[in-house]
């Protein structure tokens, strides 16, 4: 799977431990800013304890990097990677580690995946779940 696979406008579903029994709505684009060196990704939810986000994502120093910025002000950097047909995102941070793994359907339509949280630097605890679905 390349950055391309990515590529067009994409309706989300996710859930999360913090609203249990919700499926938070969503939409996602994925578009490369001009010169196709980076792919950038704007990120709507209808629920207001999800905020709206956006991401670049490029090639920084021979590694796949993702900036994240989102509506409550925080903005992280993770490492990203993406092959066959998945998609890892991690980043290691004391005490709020992070990593994530989507899998693309054959036919490019769904990428479902879950985003893990450590807090304590040693287990991994299933955090946001989310599947993104091509728009038609």
């Amino acid at each position: 799977m390349e950055l391309n696979a990515f590529v067009g406008e994409w309706t989300t579903e996710a859930t999360h431990p913090a609203v249990p029994n919700t499926v938070v709505h969503g939409e996602s684009t994925f578009e490369w800013l001009e010169g196709e060196k980076f792919l950038i990704n704007r990120a709507r939810n209808e629920h207001p304890d999800f905020p709206d986000s956006i991401s670049v994502i490029g090639l920084v120093d021979e590694r796949i990097a993702m900036y994240y910025f989102d509506s409550r002000g925080v903005h992280r950097v993770y490492e990203m990677s993406v092959s066959d047909d998945v998609w890892r995102i991690w980043r290691d941070a004391p005490g709020f580690s992070q990593r994530f793994e989507g899998r693309l359907t054959d036919d490019g339509s769904t990428l479902s995946g879950v985003w893990q949280l450590s807090q304590d630097d040693a287990t991994w605890a299933d955090d946001l779940e989310i599947t993104y679905r091509r728009s038609s």
